[in-house]
Formats: structure tokens, C-alpha cells, sequence
């Protein structure tokens, strides 16, 4: 049975917008610092002054080169894919009821990683690689979407059963079919390339050089989920209640998963499958500003691209020169915070 998260819609004190207004400018501080901060810190430290002058001048030099060919590209994609990612997994949890989904539950992050190993096990470029990722991820999409149609058309209903468990299970036996594809292409793949598949598998922003999509996609998917927040709150009460106060269930159901089938397809085809940022980010601001998505939708995005960024400047400094994969990372810190914000709840 999904878990109903309505408890903390509506929480906090004080004029929605202003409150919002507050939540935003707080977490855009904190994204603009972790922004400033991977820039600086690497292999060699630039002094803030330096950053931010580099940034904005036209002259040439060592340290310019550094931050706009090596550092901001990195950044700029961390951040729009923990945004991606962060935002999805805020959209899942509505269309799922369930504050323990995430991007990953309907098998879309599987469907990408077949895709993009299946285009590395037969020796394709970088750029074809994305391709076979998104088209991997829109499979996925297509599939569950084709095989819980008749479910989902159910909710225009009143008294329909809602079919949330049954499209979570649809994605869960799809996800599992995925990974059993995703072994078998690991053990044919040529032993020079095994490498590089297994670090896109744990999440890896090393060579997300084609990042413009996906920091093109946050800002429309952060409006569209804005313009969407309204009757998500209602939707949270239940589907009948919904249904009964003139939201088109069936249509906000299905504009929820493409938009975060859409958001979480750009996300993996930019890093690979880094895990944990769309269900923990969501969970824990709800537990922080309440359960508003007018105001929850666009915090997350913010606080999962804030997120990663810090997690991939921890990966690539911790062990320098040797960088780890950022998916590990923010795996060994999603897993006990994710425990801590259970308990606190319990």
C-alpha cells in the first residue's frame, strides 16, 4: 500500500511566497558558494578573486583555460544533473505517493544504462554513446507507459482503483530485466573497455563534456513542475478527492512521469547512474520546509544540484590525482543519511 505523504502539506508559518521567496534565495546562496568552490579547489587552488575574474574577463591565460575548458564545464553538469535528478525523484514520489521513490524506481536509469554500454561494448564514439543512452531511457519510458496504459486511464474514475502499485511493480520487473542485461553486455564486453563501463554504471562526471542539454532541460522542467505544483498538492490528498475538486488525474499522472522519465534520461546520459540524490534530497526538505510542492519542487532542484556539486568536488579532491566515481560517493553519504532521516521520523 503507498504511503501517503499529505501529513506536512502546508507546513510552516508565514505568506507562502515570502516563505518560498526565502527557501529559493537560501539554497541559490548555498548553490552559487558550492559553484565557487569546485571551481577553486583542485589540483592546483585558485584564490576566489581569481575565480571570479577569470570568469567574467576576455584575456588569455593558464588560469582562465583551467576554469572555463575544465572546471566550470564539470560544474555546470553536476549541477544540472543532481537538479535533474532531485526534481524527478520530487515528481516520482507525488505521482507514486510513496516519499520513498526515486528516478530510478520505473526502470529509466536501467533502460539508459543498457543503451549507452551496449553502444561502448561495440566500439562507439562518445556523442553515439548519449545517443544509445536516451534512446535506452525512452524505451524504458515507452514500455512501462504501454504496459500500465489501461491503469492509468483508470484514475479519470471517481471510484477507480488507483494504480500506483501496480506501475511501481511494473517498473521494479523492468528495472530487473534491465539489469540482467546490463550483466550479461559486462561480461562480453572487451576487457579494455570494462573499465570505462563500470564507471559509467557507478556515476562518473569526469568526461561530462555535452552538458548544455541537460542544463538547458532544469530551468523548463524546474517551470513545467512549478505549473504543475497546485494539483500536485491536491493529488497528494488522494486520487478520488482530486478527481472530486476538478484535477484531470490521468492527465497530471502521465505529465508527471514524462516529465521525470524526460529529466532523469538527460540526467543519466550526462553522468551515468549516480543514485541516491533523487531520493534523498526530496525526503529530507520535505522534513525541513513541509510538503508544498509550490515550494518543494524548485528547492529540490536546487539542493540536489548543490549536492552534487559538493559530492563530485569531494570525489575528484579526496584521493587526488585519483578521482573517484561521484555515484560511489553520494551512494556511501545517501545511505546513512537516508537512515538518520527514517529515524528521526519513526
Amino acid at each position: 500500500m503507498a504511503m501517503s505523504v499529505v501529513r506536512t502539506v502546508g507546513r510552516g508559518r508565514g505568506h507562502p511566497l515570502a516563505r518560498a521567496a526565502f527557501v529559493w534565495t537560501v539554497l541559490a546562496l548555498a548553490a552559487a558558494a558550492a559553484l565557487l568552490g569546485a571551481i577553486a579547489v583542485g589540483s592546483t587552488a585558485i584564490a576566489f578573486p581569481d575565480v571570479v575574474t577569470a570568469l567574467f574577463t576576455r584575456e588569455p591565460s593558464s588560469t582562465v583555460e583551467v576554469i572555463r575548458q575544465l572546471r566550470l564545464p564539470r560544474a555546470l553538469a553536476a549541477f544540472a544533473t543532481g537538479g535533474l535528478l532531485a526534481i524527478a525523484g520530487a515528481m516520482m514520489q507525488v505521482l507514486l505517493r510513496n516519499p520513498l521513490a526515486d528516478p530510478y524506481v520505473l526502470g529509466v536509469s536501467g533502460g539508459a544504462a543498457v543503451g549507452a554500454l551496449g553502444a561502448m561494448t561495440i566500439g562507439l564514439g562518445v556523442f553515439m554513446v548519449d545517443v544509445a543512452a536516451l534512446a535506452g531511457a525512452l524505451v524504458s519510458v515507452l514500455l512501462v507507459f504501454g504496459l500500465a496504459q489501461r491503469d492509468l486511464a483508470q484514475m479519470e474514475a471517481p471510484s477507480a482503483v488507483d494504480p500506483s502499485p501496480r506501475l511501481l511493480l511494473t517498473g521494479v520487473i523492468l528495472a530487473s530485466g534491465w539489469s540482467a542485461i546490463i550483466t550479461l553486455l559486462l561480461t562480453v564486453a572487451p576487457e579494455a573497455k570494462l573499465r570505462g563501463m563500470l564507471f559509467w554504471l557507478m556515476g562518473d562526471l569526469a568526461g561530462a563534456d555535452d552538458y548544455l542539454p541537460a542544463l538547458i532541460a532544469l530551468p523548463v522542467v524546474i517551470a513545467c513542475a512549478f505549473a504543475l505544483a497546485r494539483e500536485c498538492n491536491v493529488l497528494l490528498r488522494g486520487p478520488v478527492i482530486a478527481h472530486s475538486l476538478g484535477v484531470r488525474v490521468a492527465r497530471l499522472r502521465r505529465m508527471l512521469y514524462v516529465l521525470a522519465s524526460i529529466a532523469t534520461a538527460l540526467a543519466v546520459t550526462t553522468a551515468g547512474a549516480v543514485g541516491f540524490i533523487g531520493l534523498v534530497v526530496p525526503h529530507a526538505l520535505r522534513i525541513v520546509i513541509g510538503n508544498d510542492q509550490r515550494v518543494l519542487l524548485p528547492a529540490s532542484a536546487l539542493a540536489g544540484g548543490t549536492l552534487l556539486l559538493v559530492a563530485d568536488t569531494a570525489a575528484r579532491t579526496v584521493l587526488a590525482p585519483q578521482q573517484l566515481p561521484v555515484g560511489v560517493l553520494t551512494a556511501m553519504l545517501g545511505v546513512p543519511a537516508f537512515m538518520l532521516l527514517l529515524l528521526r521520523r519513526s
